[in-house]
This record gives structure tokens, sequence and C-alpha cells, in this order.
């Protein structure tokens, strides 16, 4: 009798292995997802707290997982509240110094004020309206003087009777405590060069230098706040294309500084 023969499965198993990593995968992302979602929901405080428990895991110190929860120990919490304080005192101390360096300022100027109108009315009495005039800017009080009133043509020497009227001007920069007061020669763009000068540099130098000295001669000025500097033709107060622009470049200037100006120079 013929055997009979078993019938042959023709379906093969469907391979499902790629179902476990698969699974990992999710698992993963849904942890992930789950520490993003908890990191946007920490405060400030709770993240320097995690700051600071990563950085100890690192040093060997206690680690973040070691916590019972997330809100960190008490003294944890009272050291972010004292660094907290701590800020906040900084800036109202900052904000106080700031309060004050202003209130100084202003007092400053105030001050400063009070010094051009005593110059002005100098002015005003000597009738000198056309020769010297004050103006105050955030470098100080800034006297000009035009060179015509002390200096001949390409000389850098004061005219003997215009030295009185140099000492009269010392008078109004005694100031009580002193300030720093910086004086400038300035030239017109005419060239020069004689056997003095070489330049109108040369000539602005000197000039400044040397009406510093006859300022200096009044006993109630300390010769140490005082300072010399030559110009020359490179900061025109006008135009050198007309003779009245090239006059107002012939120019000698008192600047009297503000006080912390005098303050810094002198650390």
């Amino acid at each position: 009798m013929a055997r009979k023969k078993k019938k042959k499965h023709d379906d093969e198993h469907v391979d499902e292995s790629w179902l476990i990593p698969y699974a990992d995968l999710l698992t993963l992302l849904l942890a992930l997802f789950i520490v993003l979602f908890a990191m946007s929901s920490v405060d400030a405080a709770k993240f320097q707290m995690l700051s600071k428990s990563f950085n100890a895991v690192f040093t060997g110190g206690t680690g973040v997982l070691e916590y019972s929860s997330v809100t960190p120990p008490e003294n944890e919490k009272d050291g972010i509240d004292q660094l907290k304080k701590d800020k906040d005192k900084e800036k109202e101390k900052d904000k106080d110094k700031e309060q004050k360096k202003k209130e100084k300022e202003a007092a400053d100027r105030q001050e400063l004020e009070g010094v051009q109108k005593q110059v002005n009315q100098f002015i005003k009495n000597k009738k000198l309206e056309h020769q010297l005039e004050t103006k105050l800017t955030k470098e100080g009080l800034l006297i000009t003087i035009k060179d015509s009133i002390f200096f001949d043509s390409g000389q850098a020497v004061i005219r003997q009777e215009d030295i009185p009227l140099a000492k009269e001007i010392s008078n109004l920069l005694v100031l009580n405590p002193p300030r720093n007061i910086i004086i400038s020669g300035h030239t017109d763009n005419v060239p020069i060069k004689n056997s003095q000068f070489q330049s109108n540099w040369h000539l602005s130098v000197m000039r400044a230098v040397n009406f510093m000295a006859i300022l200096t001669e009044n006993p109630k000025l300390d010769a140490k706040v005082f300072s010399a500097k030559g110009f020359g033709e490179y900061k025109p107060a006008a135009s050198n294309k007309t003779a009245e622009g090239r006059s107002k470049n012939r120019r000698v200037e008192v600047l009297i500084q503000p006080r912390n100006a005098a303050t810094d120079e002198n650390q």
C-alpha cells in the first residue's frame, strides 16, 4: 500500500525580531520627552540646584539621583535664597552709586556755571566781548581767548602791556578746591617758518606754555593742576577759507575740567 506523503507547509514564518529594538527606541524617546518636559517646568532656583548636583557627581560629591525629590534640600534652598539676596543688595548698591554719581555731576556743573557767570561778568566789565567768550561743555568750562589780545602776529611772547590782563584772568582760576586746568594753543592754516618756529604746531605750543607761565605766577594757584597743549591748525573753530574764520582759529583756550576728571588724572 502506498505511503501517504505528509502535506508540505509552504507558508513561511514571519520574522518579528525587529520589534524588540523598535520598542526600545520608543521607550528611549518617551524617556527623552519626559526629561525635556521636566526641565521646562523647573524654575531658575531648581535649575541651579540641578546644575550643582551634576557638578557634584562629576567631582565625587552627592549626585542628583540621591535626592528623594526634585525639590532641593533645605540647606540648598537657603544657599539659593542667600544668593538672590546678595544679588539684590549688589543691584541696590549699584543704583546708589549711580545716583550719587549723578548728584555729584549735577553739583559740579552747578559750580562750573557759577564760575562761568564770574568770568562773563569780568568780560562785560572789561568790555572784552569780542576777545573772550565762555562755553560750558561736557569736558568742562571752556574760556576762548583770541590771540590778538596777547600776541603779535607770528609771536609767542605775551606783550608786556597785556601781562596785567593775563594776571587778572589768573585770579578767575583760583578755585577751592582746585580743578585741573588745560591751556591749549591753536593757529590758522597759514604756513609759518621763521627763525623761531618751524611750524604752526610749534607756535601754538609755545603760546600755550608762555600764557600758562604767566598764570601760574599767581601764588594762589597750584601749578600742579595746570598742563599745556598745542594743536596748531588741526582743531579749527571755523573755516580757514575766510579772514574771519582764520581770526577765530588763532586762539588760546583755557579748559577748567570737572571734578571727576581731576580725580581720574590724580589717581
